[in-house]
């Protein structure tokens, strides 16, 4: 056999027995309560807090959560590609400067667009 076979065998073989002795070891560590099964906190939506709830899960969400949450995502990706830039400065000189102002410029018409579409009013 050869090793790089053989390493292949090793790294299958770990990557299903240590799954394994894990969920073994969790469950023997963690055990489980089934006295407290059917006690009425545990199944209340907020086990340990004091908040009621109001309505199911079933409940209609408004779009403008996951709007929020889509643009929010959709800036924060943007200011991840800022860090490697900054990091990089000095070696990308002027031409890497003018690629992140247009970088920014393109994101900033993004921004003003979403804005006037009124995308960020919460009424």
């Amino acid at each position: 056999m050869s090793e790089n076979a053989l390493a292949l065998t090793a790294l299958l073989g770990l990557a299903f027995i240590i799954p394994i002795i894990l969920i073994v070891v969790s469950n023997f560590l963690g055990g489980r309560s089934y006295s407290d099964n059917n006690s009425a906190g545990k199944w209340s939506t907020y086990e340990a807090g004091i908040m009621q709830t109001i309505g199911t899960a079933d409940d209609r969400v408004s779009i403008k959560f996951y709007l929020t949450a889509i643009l929010f995502i959709i800036f924060d990706v943007e200011a991840v590609f800022l860090y490697p830039w900054a990091v990089n400065f000095k070696q990308l000189g002027l031409v890497g400067l003018i690629e992140m102002f247009v970088f920014l410029a393109i994101l900033g018409a993004g921004f003003v667009y979403i804005w006037k579409k009124g995308a960020l009013k919460w009424d």
